[in-house]
This record gives structure tokens, sequence and C-alpha cells, in this order.
């Protein structure tokens, strides 16, 4: 949508800039060209002359510079620009007929080549839509930055967090406190004395061995009665 939108804006600025600048070589007023009155006649206090301008000291010289506003606008999809150009069209063409109505006391309108003509006419149409096409067109889309997540909250237990008291109600001894020793199992404090070295208690020492003379190695024990050296009778 926002396409098509930018497509009917452009193609209407353009047309219109087309009609604006080719106004000035149009009959304004009593088949004179609007190229022949001069731009500065528009801002003095003698008015319109029949002085003959020349072509950049006329009214081609504005509405040149609105054809080339209305292209920069169509080609940067702005809107604003193209807001100023069909503006400027206008506002030049109603200065014109505003201080031509008090050199010549009245204007009038002829189909017969007298009065106000095509080239007048082809000024404020194309100002107005080139205007038109402003507002048509969608302008530029805008690109969304993404919008940063947010900070995982701390983890740290406190106070007001409920999280932070066990089931029976006790804070924990270990963590960001550290103000109490923590309970077994039974709920009994332990004994802040240091074990004592050695065995445990329930271990219970070995027993003595008796005393056993180590034997002599070089004597060796008496054979048994009944035992006899080979080679010996009975």
């Amino acid at each position: 949508m926002k396409r098509l939108r930018n497509v009917l804006g452009s193609l209407l600025a353009l047309i219109g800039a087309a009609a604006v600048v080719w106004s000035p070589f149009r009959a304004w007023y009593d088949g004179r060209l609007g190229r022949d009155y001069r731009i500065d006649e528009l801002f003095s206090a003698d008015g319109v002359t029949d002085d003959k301008a020349q072509l950049f000291g006329s009214l081609f010289l504005p509405f040149l510079f609105v054809a080339v506003v209305t292209l920069c606008g169509v080609a940067l999809r702005s809107r604003l620009m193209l807001a100023v150009a069909g503006i400027v069209a206008m506002g030049f063409a109603i200065l014109w007929m505003v201080r031509l109505g008090q050199a010549e006391g009245s204007l009038t309108v002829d189909g017969d080549g007298n009065g106000l003509d095509m080239g007048a006419a082809n000024a404020l149409v194309g100002g107005a839509m080139i205007l038109l096409g402003s507002l048509v067109m969608s302008g530029r889309s805008r690109r969304v930055r993404p919008t940063p997540e947010p900070a995982p909250a701390s983890t740290v237990p406190t106070l007001d967090d409920p999280s932070s008291f066990d089931a029976f109600g006790d804070r924990p001894s270990s963590g960001a406190y550290g103000d109490r020793p923590s309970s077994d199992a039974y709920g009994d404090q332990p004994s802040s004395a240091p074990p004592a070295e050695g065995p445990p208690p329930w271990q219970s020492d070995p027993a003595p061995q008796a005393d056993v003379p180590p034997a002599d190695q070089g004597d060796s024990p008496p054979p048994p009665a009944w035992h006899k050296p080979p080679g010996q009778g009975s």
C-alpha cells in the first residue's frame, strides 16, 4: 500500500512540475508569454510594466526552481519538499495575478485570447498537483530499532525477598549474610571445638601380641624321635 501511494504521489508531482516549468512559454494575459514578465516587477512599487524580461530574469526562474525541488522530493520521497515546491508555484502565480490586477485595474477571462490565458492556469494547476502529490505520498518508512531487553534480576537474596527464608522461618547461614551457623538435620548447633587428632573413639586399639623370641638362624631344632636318617635300620 505504501509503495502504491508513493508511485501515485510521485506521478502527480512530476506531472505538476512539467506543467509549471512549461507555463512561462505559454500566453498568460492578452497573448503575452510568461517569460516576458520580469520577476522583479512582482516585488517593486511600479508593478507590472510592458518591459520585456530576459529568460532567467522572468517567471521562468522561480518555476525552474520548483521543478528542481520537485525532482529532489520525488527521488528522496520527501513530502515536505514536494509541499514547499507546490506552495511556491501557486504563490508566484497568485502574486503575479495580484500585481497585474493592480496595474490593469481588473482582470478578465476570455476564451478568445484576451485576459487570463492557459499559461497562468498551468502554473496554478501544476502547483496544486505537486501539493496533492505530497499529500498522497506516504514518504519514507522509518526503521524501528529493536527495544533492548531488560537486564535479568539479581539472584542475591534480600531481606524483603520471602524466598531467602527456609521452611522454619530462619535465614540461611551461608551466602550473603553468614551471621548464623548452620544447623544439622535435628536442629542442633554444631560444636565449635576443633576435632581431636587421632583415630575416632569408636575404633578400639588392636590387641597386644605376645612377645615371641626370634628363632636362632644358626641352630636347627632336633628331629623328632620317630624320624631316623636314611640308611639306618629300625
